[in-house]
């Protein structure tokens, strides 16, 4: 059947919605996509993406979306158990569908439902009667293995592009190769012996696929096995002889049917023209707007999910297009600037900005300068020292604060009007002259200076001898204080916020690779409008963001802890720390001989050599050779055995070789990680590692750090403090200072639940776990032994992170039941605690987020959710949020008190890394006596706890980091 209008033959896709939206909501489910109203857009996301891509690539003439009915199908008729084992659906796709739905009806795609059964039955039904009408090609659009029964030489089956594989077409040929038949609709048979987990289809007992396969190829379907039963033998024989009936049964059920009540009609699924306007409603109110970009016009395309990395280094996608630059020499408030990007005046972007396409720099008028004569540096510098507010960008040769150089900068104080410097190219000494000239605008205290990721700016701008003063506005921190868990690079503020849609920066400097070039290597004329551009957004979004800080409470957090905190971690990353490379080497080699000798031990008990680091034979020798798991043994989706480390710490209690290899590869891991990792991260300019803290990574306010990732550094083994060998003073006349919290996150539990043992076990200053030990086991103090302490200290750390008894038994090596008990008794002994814990789910539960001691949030979209794990891991966090919450933001008011301190006091001991609960110095050694109580006193009292709970430090110095710790 062809279109005689176009010559084109029919060509029809039928997609099962439900498989492709569950799909979809998986893929993202590690990394979801939550707009600014709290949505998780995963799903609708991932589906939208999968549609776009089958019309623009396989652009079929005729389509439609067939969803499963709501109500019952004739298959739970005939079997009640059908699919009941499932789950309730995810409410994050309970609340895509109805989004999805709107999105295929505003492509004008039909959707496709009959009461009483579900979508492959109407899929197949469609498909067969299409075929019939003379259509030339049918494509059955799902990953479900189940249609293979309905391909024919028309027919065929199109699973989509996912997680990196192309789109697969399923054939004939395709089918009687995967399941080794003779005909597709012997797919069926193979599935009514085998039985379908996630359906709930019985299947005939002890039969898998593989052996469904040889069965169906000697006998060729159930009913003829059934009749031949008496030719098998064994187990398998009594087998399909006792459940025969299930088989049939659940052949029955795994058959898709072709006989649904639904008209074929070919005009009513012939693919239209979109409703351009309801899609662009949908997608600004979903805020997709790189898709609605690509689909609608008007920007680029649409990229990949959000990561850690591109939340940490916001500047990576806030580059701005090529164009033409404006020469002027006037300056001032001039009272008709240009208008704010994307919105007018009184709008707050994205919130009652216009509907449509967002505006480019070519929609909106602008006033950019190109500041390159002395006299207009003058001029510039003149009206900037009269502003109380400026929002400034550094524009540089790369992203490494210790290597890039300065290109240029720009200043911005009025919305819609910026002006750029260019810094001189090869000249250190014209360039550091010019940076001079502005000195006096960074050394003004008076003015409030705005940037986005301004930590970067600082940081370069000290190569070149300047520490801006003055209070700071970080719109990256500002975002991230009102909604921690979404992106925060400028590109989206903007699209978001002020429904304008910047370009990246390979307009410039094009794609990466060997030929992309550097800010450096354009001319200042085709950098102007585009630098000047970065530091007219954050101007708009710092408006943006300030009165929405200010209406829920967030704006005294942001002024007296993260912006202040920016000039600290950029003073500490500029510092760096220096590793002794020659100690690392050294330990690398004697690693390396652990590693060898815990082999030889592993070989031994294996009686054979085999490649510790291959799951396959790893599983082979565990539970093949030497029998290990007694009967209940895990696989993978592969089929190998599982040999991660919870299954391996279950069996290391039956056997030592388990135990040999969590070890071998503990020890592998932190060789090649940090032993071998660290030395070549060495600066070559200062031979110093710098490691970057990343304020707006971590939803619960504490930092990280990356390149290297020092927050990682393993403590709990002796081998792991090792590396803290490897950190030195910077020479003889330094020794280290570490300065540590003692138990911070068990005073503020203790301090918010109002538990009178632990409050005055801490004001006594006894052992915190040895009173509790004391309560639990119901013994007196001078009586609890070590093993007491122990499990005691376990208990108290585990109940702020809301361990389990299995999680606690498989912790301290008891039972569970022991370890109920244990739990038990701890909440009877410390009530106050069980009932903070309880206080914090209910309040949480009604605001659906936490908060922290400042008023830090921590949301938690998932409190209330029917999903009993997904609710349960939330719960943990409203009980531990605000307490490591609070956490972080005391170790973050003392680091900027004690900056301040040694800043003021003029002293040469230096700040160098805040690892978890400690700051590490490097101290001079005559400033020691001077600067070790005052660091402790400004630690002890950075925040006060509401009833008084007493923080404690303790301190200690060496010649390297694990002697200070």
């Amino acid at each position: 059947m062809t279109d005689t209008a176009a010559n084109q033959p029919h060509k029809l896709f039928l997609l099962d919605a439900f498989a492709l939206i569950y799909r979809a909501h998986f893929a993202f489910s590690k990394n979801p996509r939550v707009n600014s109203k709290g949505l998780n857009t995963g799903a609708i996301l991932g589906f939208t993406n999968t549609l776009v891509e089958v019309l623009q690539k396989e652009k079929p003439t005729h389509i439609g979306v067939a969803f499963d009915a709501q109500k019952k199908t004739f298959r739970h008729e005939q079997f009640a158990e059908y699919k009941a084992q499932r789950q309730a659906m995810p409410e994050d796709i309970g609340l895509a569908i109805p989004y999805i739905k709107k999105i295929i009806k505003a492509f004008n795609i039909p959707i496709l439902v009959v009461d009483g059964f579900e979508a492959d039955d109407v899929i197949g039904t469609l498909a067969r009667r299409a075929e019939a009408q003379g259509f030339g090609e049918v494509f059955m659009m799902t990953p479900d293995k189940d249609y293979c029964q309905l391909v024919t030489d028309c027919v065929k089956i199109y699973r989509p592009a996912f997680m990196g594989n192309a789109a697969e077409i399923l054939d004939v040929a395709h089918v009687l190769q995967r399941f080794e038949i003779e005909r597709p609709e012997q797919v069926i048979d193979i599935l009514g012996l085998q039985g379908d987990a996630s359906d709930n289809i019985p299947g005939i007992p002890g039969i898998g696929e593989k052996t469904a396969k040889t069965l169906i190829q000697k006998y060729g379907s159930v009913e003829n096995l059934i009749a031949n039963v008496d030719e098998l033998k064994g187990k398998q024989q009594e087998n399909v002889r006792n459940f025969a009936e299930q088989g049939l049964l659940s052949k029955e059920l795994a058959t898709i049917h072709l006989d649904v009540p639904i008209e074929f009609e070919a005009d009513k699924l012939v693919l239209d023209k979109p409703d351009e306007d309801q899609l662009r409603q949908l997608f600004d109110e979903l805020e997709f707007r790189q898709l609605a970009a690509r689909i609608l016009g008007g920007g680029e395309k649409a990229g990949g999910p959000a990561t850690a990395d591109d939340r940490a280094n916001p500047r990576s996608s806030s580059r701005r297009p090529k164009v033409p630059a404006s020469q002027a020499s006037l300056f001032g408030n001039s009272s008709d600037a240009a208008v704010a990007i994307g919105a007018e005046e009184g709008e707050t972007g994205s919130f009652g900005a216009p509907a449509g396409p967002r505006l480019t720099l070519a929609d909106v008028p602008h006033q950019y300068h190109l500041i390159d004569t002395p006299e207009l540096r003058q001029s510039l510098l003149n009206f900037l020292l009269q502003q109380t507010e400026v929002s400034f960008d550094t524009e540089t040769t790369g992203l490494d604060t210790m290597t890039a150089r300065l290109v240029g900068l720009s200043f911005c104080w009025l919305p819609g009007e910026a002006y750029y410097v260019p810094v001189p190219q090869d000249d250190h000494a014209a360039a550091q002259a010019l940076i001079d000239e502005f000195r006096p605008f960074f050394d003004a205290s008076g003015i409030l200076k705005i940037g986005q990721n301004i930590k970067y700016d600082l940081t370069i701008l000290r190569h070149y001898n300047v520490e801006v003063e003055g209070p700071l506005f970080d719109t990256m921190l500002a975002h991230y204080l009102l909604e921690p868990d979404m992106r925060h690079n400028m590109d989206v503020l903007a699209e978001t916020y002020l429904h304008y849609t910047p370009v990246a920066i390979t307009s410039l400097i094009g794609n990466k690779g060997k030929n992309q070039k550097t800010m450096a290597d354009l001319p200042p004329a085709e950098v102007s409008d585009y630098a000047c551009e970065d530091a007219d957004v954050t101007l708009q979004l710092k408006h943006v963001f300030e009165p929405m800080l200010k209406e829920v409470g967030l704006l005294d957090l942001l002024n007296e802890v993260e912006n202040p905190l920016v000039p600290v971690l950029s003073a500490i990353e500029y510092e760096g720390v220096k590793i002794d490379s020659g100690a690392m080497g050294e330990y690398s080699a004697e690693l390396q001989g652990y590693i060898q000798e815990i082999e030889q031990q592993i070989f031994a008990a294996a009686g054979q050599e085999f490649n510790i680091g291959s799951p396959k034979q790893l599983g082979e020798i565990l539970f093949d050779k030497l029998g290990l798991g007694g009967g209940k043994i895990k696989k993978t989706k592969t089929g190998q055995y599982a040999t991660g480390e919870e299954i391996l710490s279950v069996l290391a209690a039956d056997n030592p070789v388990a135990g040999l290899i969590l070890e071998h590869r503990q020890l592998t891991k932190l060789r090649s990680t940090y032993v071998e990792a660290l030395p070549q991260l060495v600066c070559e300019l200062d031979g110093r590692v710098h490691t970057s803290f990343n304020q707006a990574v971590t939803a619960t306010g504490r930092l990280s750090s990356t390149n290297p990732n020092l927050q990682n550094i393993p403590i709990r083994t002796e081998k792991g403090r090792e590396i803290r060998k490897a950190f030195v003073p910077r020479d003889e006349n330094h020794v280290l200072l570490a300065a540590d919290y003692s138990q911070v996150e068990l005073r503020i539990m203790a301090d918010f639940s109002g538990d009178k043992t632990m409050i005055e076990a801490f004001r006594l200053g006894q052992d915190i776990h040895t009173s509790t030990a004391s309560k639990v086991f119901h013994v007196p103090l001078d009586q609890v032994d070590g093993e007491m302490r122990r499990k005691a200290k376990t208990v108290n750390f585990g109940i702020i992170y809301g361990i389990s008894a299995f999680g606690l038994a498989q912790r301290i090596g008891i039972s569970r039941k022991e370890a109920t008990e244990i739990i038990d008794t701890y909440f009877e002994e410390f009530s106050a605690v069980k009932k903070f814990m309880d206080e914090s789910i209910n309040k949480a539960r009604e605001l659906e987020y936490a908060t922290t001691l400042l008023g830090r949030r921590r949301y938690l979209r998932d409190i209330n959710s029917r999903n009993a794990t997904l609710r349960g891991y939330t719960e943990r966090n409203a009980i531990n949020a605000p307490i490591q919450g609070t956490a972080a933001d005391i170790i973050k008011k003392a680091m900027i008190n004690i900056h301040d301190w040694l800043h003021d006091e003029k002293l040469a001991t230096r700040m160098i890394l805040q690892v978890h609960d400690e700051l590490v110095f490097d101290a001079v050694k005559e400033e020691i006596d001077y600067i070790t109580p005052k660091v402790k006193e400004l630690m002890t009292t950075a925040l006060l706890l509401p009833r008084g709970v007493p923080l404690e430090v303790e301190v200690g110095t060496g010649n390297n980091w694990l002697q200070a710790h």
